[in-house]
């Protein structure tokens, strides 16, 4: 199946399944602090953030966008202006099979094309695929937040990992 998969900048058209996935990662509560489903307008107003150097890309697979990914702005101070905060949110079915590789791939690429030297990404230390995945892909764990976050009504920890390019 992993061949099968195209990767490509995400469309306006593809907002709705963009939507849908985030979704599943809110309500998953793997991935985000976030708690509220989304709607279109807050997902249309985000992809309309993201121009210039902060990309969105999505993974196809069979006409179906299965996964997304984003470089997103880390901190507005110029001094940080080289480092990329990134998101990467896969489809519940689509899970495990080689998607979120193929995105951090090409974000990267996109990263380095846009004068980015440095990613960054916040995960929770429970999210073992994922930390499997940013460790294989050359990320290093920076640190972790004790409770840094609410979730559900309970504190939860935040992990910071990093990849200089």
């Amino acid at each position: 199946m992993e061949s099968s998969n195209i990767i490509h900048k995400a469309s306006e058209s593809d907002i709705l399944s963009i939507l849908e996935i985030y979704n599943q990662g809110i309500e998953d509560r793997i991935a985000t602090l976030e708690t509220e489903i989304k709607d279109y307008s807050y997902m249309k107003d985000w992809f309309d953030k993201h121009k210039g150097r902060y990309k969105v890309i999505v993974a196809e697979h069979v006409g179906q966008i299965v996964g997304w990914a984003s470089l997103n702005q880390y901190n507005n101070r110029c001094a940080y202006n080289g480092v990329a905060d990134l998101s990467v949110y896969i489809s519940r079915d689509f899970r495990g099979m080689g998607i979120g590789k193929k995105l951090l791939v090409e974000l990267e690429s996109q990263a380095k094309e846009n004068g980015f030297h440095k990613m960054v990404l916040f995960t929770f230390p429970f999210n073992q695929l994922g930390q499997g995945l940013y460790l294989k892909m050359g990320f290093r764990e920076v640190g972790i937040f004790k409770n840094h976050g609410i979730l559900d009504g309970k504190f939860v920890d935040v992990m910071a990992m990093e990849k200089i390019l």
